[in-house]
């Protein structure tokens, strides 16, 4: 078990992270937040690439700083940019990596081999990476991250940038890899982990907001979430009195989908919400930002 007590995270003045309190066991789990709300902060502290200013994380009862190297053994992790040799093939690089973490020699090229097979890269294992499209080159660091068979998992914004067919692939990949370890996957891309995710965390101005099941999250605004059929004209008023979700046109008319706190009117079919809404809704008042 990972556990978080009482984090936070200053630089300076600056509070990047206020009394974070979490815990995870096998599964997977969805860090979702605005650019800037700390996501990546939190990331760095759970890989000891940061400490906390106050409070500790324990896995398994032992402060991660204290454990040091035995920690980073049991962790695998995928920052958004990963350092990779443009000229190295797959297996040239894993092999390399594999060194820089001493693991044993005699185990390396198999796992290297098991590796390449799972995510899908075993037909091109020889070939130089410079050739290779975003999604393939992910799968790599996905690879590289995995090398030590890690009881935690860390994935920071891994599908940025990737075609919906590699986001599907990755997607099956990590619920597969999921089954015995902790995964924690970053992201602002909410259809990456809705159908992969345990648990959500949400993190609004430097603090956990909401940790749950994605069920229990939706609930948050249940009842609010409405579909109508509007003429374009009116579409600019009704957006400054309602929350619009998502808009199609459809026979000359807007159907809109928004939240409503109060009002209903007869023309309006409540839906049930999902996890985007809810996105949307918890953060519509939150500016872009660089990430923390």
């Amino acid at each position: 078990m990972l556990v978080v007590n009482d984090v936070s995270k200053k630089f300076g003045n600056f509070s990047a992270l206020k009394n974070i309190n979490l815990e995870f066991t096998n599964g997977v789990y969805g860090l979702l937040g605005p650019n800037g709300a700390g996501k990546t902060t939190l990331i760095k502290l759970l890989t000891t690439l940061l400490f906390p200013t106050e409070g500790e994380i324990l896995y398994n009862g032992c402060d991660i700083v204290k454990l040091d190297e035995n920690y980073r053994e049991i962790l695998g992790y995928l920052p958004q940019e990963f350092g990779y040799y443009k000229n190295y093939s797959p297996k040239q690089y894993l092999m390399y990596i594999s060194a820089l973490k001493g693991l044993a020699r005699n185990r390396v090229k198999d796992r290297v081999g098991e590796l390449l097979k799972l995510v899908g890269l075993e037909t091109v294992e020889n070939k130089k990476m410079r050739k290779f499209s975003g999604g393939m080159i992910q799968r790599v660091g996905i690879a590289q991250a995995m090398l030590n068979d890690p009881k935690i998992l860390i994935l920071d914004e891994p599908t940025a940038g990737l075609d919906p067919k590699e986001r599907v692939r990755f997607r099956n990949l990590i619920a597969e890899l999921s089954r015995d370890r902790i995964v924690i996957l970053s992201t602002h891309i909410v259809s990456d982990i809705e159908s992969i995710a345990n648990q959500i965390v949400m993190i609004k101005d430097k603090e956990v907001l909401y940790k749950d099941s994605i069920n229990n999250i939706c609930k948050i605004i249940q009842g609010h979430v409405f579909e109508t059929k509007i003429n374009f004209d009116n579409a600019k008023s009704f957006r400054k009195h309602y929350l619009s979700l998502s808009e199609k046109q459809e026979d000359g008319k807007l159907i809109i989908r928004f939240i409503s706190e109060k009002t209903i009117d007869n023309n309006w079919k409540v839906v049930s919400p999902n996890l985007e809404d809810v996105f949307l809704y918890v953060y519509k008042d939150e500016p872009l930002a660089q990430e923390s």
